[in-house]
C-alpha cells in the first residue's frame, strides 16, 4: 500500500481499480476500506475519485465478508452502482449472515425480500422486518421462482424468464374505455424506470371487453397472442419492475416483487396488504395473455394482457426500452 497516496493524489482511476481488483483477489478488506476511505477525503479536496469509493462499496457488498458488506448498506447506498447494494449484496450473502449487522430495519427488510426471491424462507423471525415491504416472507405456491439478477466486479445480468414463443395471430376487437387510472398507474408504475431514467415508453389501458380489445387500444390491429398461467405472468412483471431497463439503474428484484404484487392486488380489488391466499384464488380466476406486435421489437419489453370474462373487462400494458431511443 505504499504507494497509495500517489495514485490517490495523482487521481488515477485505473490504477486505482486495478489495486481495487488485487486486494479483492487478495481477501484484503481491511486495506480496501481504507483505501476507499482515502479517496472520500481526497474528494474534500477536490479529487474526483466517488465513483472508486462507490466501486469499492460495490465490492465489498458483493465480496466481502458479511459484516463489511452489511456496514456498506443503507438506504441511499449504490446510488451510481449496477445495482441496488441491499440486492448486491443479498446475491451472495444469507440472510442470516447479514441480519446481526444490520442496524437499520428498513435495509432488513429489503435483504430480507432479496433473500426471499433467492429461496429463503423467513417467516416468524422479526429480524427480518417483513412490515418494511408488507409482502409473505417466503414464496407462495402460486408464485414463480422468480429471475433474479447476477452480479460480478464489473458486470450485472439479469435476463427475462423465459417464455415460448407465440405463433398465434390476433386482430383487435372493439371494446369501450374503462376509467381505472390505479390499475392503469400501477401497470406503469412497472416500468417507470424505463420511462424516466431511459428511453422506454409505456402505454396501458383498460376496456369493456376481451384481451383482444384490451389490446387493440393501444392502437395494434394485428398482434401476436398465448396464454400464460398466473406464475408466468407474475414473473414478467416482477422482472420489469425490478429492471432498469437499457440506461436506468435496476430497482432490485424485492422492489421488483413488490410491484408485481400491487398490480396483482389492484387488479382483483383487495386492499393492500392483500392476504396472499385470497390473492393467489381470485388471481387464478383471470386469464392472462403475453403478447407481441407484429412489428420487429427488441430490448427490453413488457407485452402482457389480463381478462377478467366474469365481469367483462380487461387490461392491457405495451412497454419497450432500446440502448438506441425509441421512435
Amino acid at each position: 500500500m505504499s504507494d497509495v497516496d500517489d495514485l490517490v493524489e495523482a487521481a488515477q482511476p485505473n490504477e486505482l481499480l486495478q489495486r481495487v481488483d488485487a486486494l479483492c483477489d487478495a481477501r484484503r478488506w481491511d486495506d480496501l476500506v481504507d483505501l476507499a476511505w482515502r479517496c472520500r477525503e481526497a474528494v474534500e479536496r477536490g479529487k474526483q475519485l466517488w465513483p472508486i469509493a462507490e466501486h469499492i462499496e460495490y465490492r465489498l457488498a458483493l465480496e466481502g465478508p458479511p459484516p463489511l458488506a452489511a456496514s456498506v448498506l443503507s438506504p441511499t447506498a449504490g446510488r451510481f452502482a449496477l445495482g441496488p447494494l441491499t440486492e448486491v449484496a443479498a446475491s451472495t450473502h444469507s440472510f442470516f449472515e447479514l441480519s446481526p449487522h444490520l442496524s437499520s430495519p428498513l435495509v432488513a427488510g429489503v435483504v430480507a425480500g432479496e433473500r426471499v426471491l433467492r429461496g429463503e424462507n423467513l417467516e416468524g423471525f422479526a429480524e427480518a422486518h417483513p412490515e418494511v415491504l408488507e409482502l409473505p416472507m417466503v414464496l407462495q405456491s402460486w408464485e414463480p421462482f422468480y429471475q433474479v439478477a447476477t452480479y460480478r466486479a464489473s458486470k450485472v445480468t439479469a435476463p427475462p424468464p423465459e417464455v415460448t414463443p407465440l405463433t398465434r395471430i390476433a386482430s383487435r376487437q372493439d371494446g369501450k374505455a374503462l376509467e381505472d387510472p390505479e390499475l392503469v398507474r400501477s401497470l406503469l408504475d412497472l416500468v417507470a424506470t424505463w420511462v424516466t431514467s431511459s428511453n422506454g415508453k409505456g402505454d396501458a389501458a383498460v376496456v369493456e371487453g376481451s384481451a383482444e380489445a384490451a389490446i387493440g387500444s393501444l392502437d395494434e390491429q394485428e398482434f401476436l397472442i398465448g396464454e400464460v398461467d398466473v406464475a408466468g405472468a407474475m414473473a414478467l412483471m416482477a422482472w420489469a419492475g425490478a429492471s432498469g431497463g437499457a440506461h436506468g439503474r435496476r430497482n432490485g428484484a424485492a422492489a421488483g416483487r413488490s410491484a408485481a404484487w400491487w398490480v396483482a392486488s389492484t387488479l382483483v380489488d383487495l386492499e393492500w396488504p392483500p392476504d396472499p391466499d385470497h390473492l393467489g384464488q381470485d388471481l387464478a380466476e383471470l386469464r392472462w395473455f403475453r403478447w407481441e406486435p407484429l412489428r420487429p421489437i427488441g430490448g427490453w419489453q413488457l407485452h402482457l394482457a389480463v381478462e377478467d370474462a366474469a365481469r367483462g373487462w380487461s387490461a392491457a400494458i405495451a412497454a419497450e426500452d432500446r440502448v438506441t431511443e425509441l421512435r
